[in-house]
């Protein structure tokens, strides 16, 4: 895994950086088939807190943490066992799809990202990428993954554009389009 630790309000020292480096490092089994991972991690200080925010940027999924905490280190510790629990309910869910996908096959969605520039504070930023066919349960998992509150998607069963959101009062909803994609 290759390292970006960026420090705000406070400066990266050797130890931070190790430490960061060491307990990151727990991750590097679950991505062993790629050497191209990169992780960025912010450490700020705000008050008599610390914030640690942690991205993994893989080819197919983005993985997010971030913690407050008052200890530095306990907020790295922290970081860290919420990305395996992430990874670990991503892999789950792939599992339960009847066997369909594999963990690694599960993670390759594709995205092409591009960043543009606001010009009337309306379009901050704009995404797009191949939609590959799957059930809503690959669809929620990927969502989850990706800490969003929806997620968009080809549905395999009917070819249909497809959202998949969470719901404020719990579950989850599905908009589907009526005509399906030619």
């Amino acid at each position: 895994m290759k390292y970006q630790i960026i420090g705000k309000n406070i400066s990266i020292t050797e130890g931070i950086s190790s430490s960061v480096q060491k307990k990151l490092g727990r991750l590097d089994k679950f991505f062993s088939h790629n050497e191209e991972v990169n992780c960025r991690v912010v450490c700020s200080i705000h008050g008599e807190d610390s914030r640690v925010e942690v991205t993994i940027f893989l080819s197919q999924v983005t993985l997010r943490a971030e913690v407050e905490e008052t200890d530095l280190y306990n907020a790295i510790d922290m970081a860290v066992e919420k990305l395996v629990g992430q990874i670990h309910k991503l892999k789950t869910r792939m599992d339960r799809s009847n066997g369909k996908l594999s963990f690694a096959e599960s993670m390759d969605i594709n995205l092409h990202t591009e960043e543009k520039k606001p010009e009337k504070d309306t379009i901050v930023r704009a995404k797009s990428y191949y939609l590959n066919p799957m059930d809503i349960e690959e669809a929620i998992a990927r969502m989850e993954a990706l800490g969003h509150d929806f997620f968009v998607y080809l549905d395999k069963d009917d070819d249909r554009f497809s959202v998949v959101y969470v719901r404020r009062d719990g579950g989850y909803g599905v908009i589907q389009a009526e005509n399906p994609v030619k």
